[in-house]
């Protein structure tokens, strides 16, 4: 297999984390985003929406996507299982991922890249350019937010985000929450469920890569 990783963004640490916490060692080369490596020919070669994280599986397959990446590796490695056993757990791992992708993550690159210079003419990631419109970014910082507050709403009835035990929805969670750092956004000192909970993701070995 072969990973392409880039060192400082949130989706590319999700996969790795996830990787990490299979205990899988898989051959790595690092995509520089800040330097537009993910634009260059040769990488849209094997990933044409320019994209990452990407997985190229035992068999030759490219995945673009982290749920895939998971899929895939939860499949070839079972264990520790981080997308649940059960029918029911399988199916609450899959909806917080996606609650979370879709109410912390997308609100954080929304505020990101609609207002940091970085970003002007690439507010949106891949292939084509995308001016930055102002009013989304002062939107992501509200809906950020709500985020915050729904998460502690869960974590103060739940020791994980999709139930006892950690998966790969509290990976994605925890990645978005610290990248969330960015756009000068913490998880409210008020919020103790949740900061309990991040501190202790915090001290897990995959989350120090």
């Amino acid at each position: 297999m072969l990973f392409y990783d880039c060192s400082t963004a949130p989706n590319p640490r999700r996969a790795r984390m996830f990787i990490a916490e299979k205990g899988l060692e898989i051959e790595t080369r690092d995509i520089s985003i800040a330097k537009g490596e993910q634009l260059a020919e040769d990488f849209r070669a094997i990933n044409p929406n320019a994209t990452l994280p990407v997985l190229v599986t035992y068999e030759g397959t490219v995945l673009t996507e982290n749920l895939g990446i998971a899929a895939y590796l939860e499949a070839q490695f079972p264990e520790p299982p981080l997308m649940g056993r059960t029918p029911d757990e399988k199916g609450l791992v899959l909806m917080w991922n996606s609650i979370v992708e879709q109410q912390g993550g997308a609100p954080v690159a929304e505020a990101l890249r609609n207002a940091h210079p970085a970003f002007e003419g690439r507010a949106i990631p891949g292939p084509a350019n995308y001016a930055q419109i102002p009013e989304l970014a002062q939107r992501g910082v509200e809906r950020v937010e709500r985020f915050f507050a729904m998460l502690e709403n869960r974590l103060t009835d739940s020791a994980n985000v999709a139930g006892p035990e950690f998966t790969l929805a509290d990976i994605s969670t925890f990645v978005f929450v610290d990248f969330a750092r960015v756009i000068k956004m913490r998880i409210p000192q008020e919020n103790s469920a949740t900061l309990a909970w991040f501190d202790k993701v915090a001290g897990r070995h995959s989350a120090q890569l």
